[in-house]
Order: C-alpha cells, then structure tokens, then sequence
C-alpha cells in the first residue's frame, strides 16, 4: 500500500509503499476512502524532535477485524482516530475510537463531521450555554470552528460571532449562520459576549477575555498556548476553561456516543452541514498541509487515497 511518510522535522512529506497492516486485538483494518487533515497533525511534522506517523480522522470500508472486536465486521463503512499511520491506503483503527457511517453520508462527509463536530460540541458544551446567550467563535472559518458556529445556534444562542485573521473569510462565516464577523487585530470586536470558544490561543486570549461580558466564560481548546492575566479575569468575574476531547474520548465514553449521535441527528435534519475546502489525492499531502498552515482553508481540508 501507500503510505506518506517525512524522514526529518519539517518534512518534505513523501510517499512511500509499506505493508498492509494487520489488525491486533481490538483493532479495525479499515481501507481509507477519506482522511482529514488537521492543524495538530501539520504541527507535528514542523515541531516535533523526531518523524512521527502522521495519524487523524480516516474513514473508509472495514476490510479485516481483530480478536475481541464486537462491535463492527467486515463490509461496513466506519470513521475514527487513528494513532498510527493514517495517510495511508489503508489504516488500522481501535474499536473505541471507531463509530458508524450512515447510509446517507460519505466518507467525506464523516471525516469533516464526525471528529471536529465532537470538539466543537464538546468545547460548547463545557461552556455551558444557556438559551439567549451570545457567542463568539474565533477561528470561525476552521474545520472544527464552523461547525462551531452552528452548533451555537443549534443550542440557543440568540447572537454568534465569527472571529478570523482575514476579512476575505467574512463572507463564508456569515453563510454559516454568524450574525457578526470581526477580525482579530481591530481593536473593536463589538458588543460583549458570554461565552467564546477559542481555537486560536497566544496573544489572541487577551483580546478574546476582553470580549467577554462579566461572568462570561472563555472554553480553550487550542494547542497555541498563551497567557492570561488573573486581574483581567477578576475584574469581570470571568473564568477559562480548558477541553480536551481525549479525556472525553477515554474517560467518558457515554458521553462520546451521545455527542456523535446528535452531530449525525443535525447533519440528517439539515441543522449542520460540514463544509470541505478542498480535496486532494494522498500524494499531494504536503499541498494539503500547506493550505492548513496559511490558515487559508474554508472549512474541512480532505486527503482521498
């Protein structure tokens, strides 16, 4: 099979042909029909100290099924997270971190729904919206950020704020359902907000806490880092909460399952329709993470093998 490996930091990425992998105990054998591309894994190949797999969401058909493995057989078209090798023609999912693919959408659809809609519906529920309230999303135009976007009208919002870097995503955001666009470095980011979902971090969280009305809450679920000053969040009785879906994913798998059913629910009801910036074949990766990196992406960036 195909595989797209880089031999030091910074890439370039390459292809490669490797072995088909066979599936260990509880593990899924799944032929890839769709990988989405993400920020996290873009990073890895220009931060971390040694090459790794470049992993993520993979979608596809179940070609082979390991011991203990109940939930799912051979023939049926699944989406997860793989922690190994996911560019690839084929890859090897977990059973736990595997879920079904309905009838009616495609393996497209999946990688673009299925794990950004579980982080933005999970960051938006650590925020603990409640009916009337306003918010605001920064990387509103980002694969997890504009189903951010919805997701915040779906539960109650009565304003919701796209924030983005480039005013030439305004347009796209506003399609989405946002009733306002601002632009990270103008000083006036409008009326306060109770609530925002950051995608962004760094020096942004400054200009985000100060968007906050008092009590307003800021979820952060980057992995941009960033400081925030304690005055700034006294001063308003404001708090910042931290997300991460791993711990979801491991510790609460009820809760995981109950996030995935109401992401497909809204995407069968119309509600929440993911939107793909672009789709490219695996050997052109490395033009996938450059779309990624400039922060040029509208939507969902997709590898089809």
């Amino acid at each position: 099979m195909r595989r797209v490996r880089y031999d030091s930091p910074g890439g370039p990425l390459s292809l490669e042909e490797a072995p088909v992998p066979a599936p260990a105990a509880g593990e899924l054998l799944v032929r890839c029909e769709a990988v989405g591309v993400t920020l996290p894994v873009v990073r890895k190949v220009t931060e971390a100290a040694e090459p790794v797999p470049l992993g993520g969401e993979v979608a596809g058909e179940v070609m082979a099924v390991g011991e203990r493995v109940s939930r799912f057989r051979v023939g049926e078209r699944v989406t997860g997270l793989c922690f190994g090798h996911g560019y690839a023609d084929f890859a090897l999912l977990h059973e736990t971190m595997t879920s079904p693919v309905p009838d009616t959408a495609s393996a497209v659809d999946a990688v673009a729904l299925v794990r950004s809609g579980l982080v933005a519906l999970g960051a938006l529920s650590a925020a603990r919206p409640a009916p009337g309230e306003a918010a605001l999303v920064t990387a509103a135009a980002s694969g997890v950020g504009h189903l951010a976007v919805q997701l915040a009208r779906t539960r109650g919002a009565s304003r919701v704020v796209g924030a983005v870097s480039d005013p030439a995503k305004a347009a796209f955001v506003s399609t989405l359902g946002a009733d306002e666009v601002v632009i990270y470095d103008h000083e006036d980011w409008g009326e306060p907000v109770d609530y925002i979902l950051d995608a962004v971090g760094g020096e942004l969280l400054t200009a985000a806490v100060a968007a906050l009305a008092p009590s307003g809450r800021l979820v952060a679920y980057s992995s941009g880092g960033g400081t925030i000053r304690a005055y700034d969040l006294l001063v308003g009785a404001k708090s910042v909460i931290g997300f991460q879906m791993g711990l979801i994913a491991r510790g609460q798998p009820d809760v995981y399952e109950r996030w995935r059913q109401e992401l497909w629910q809204l995407f069968a009801g119309g509600a929440l329709k993911p939107a793909v910036h672009a789709e490219f074949a695996l050997e052109d990766a490395a033009k996938a993470h450059e779309v990624i990196a400039s922060r040029s992406n509208l939507g969902k960036v997709v590898l089809v093998p």
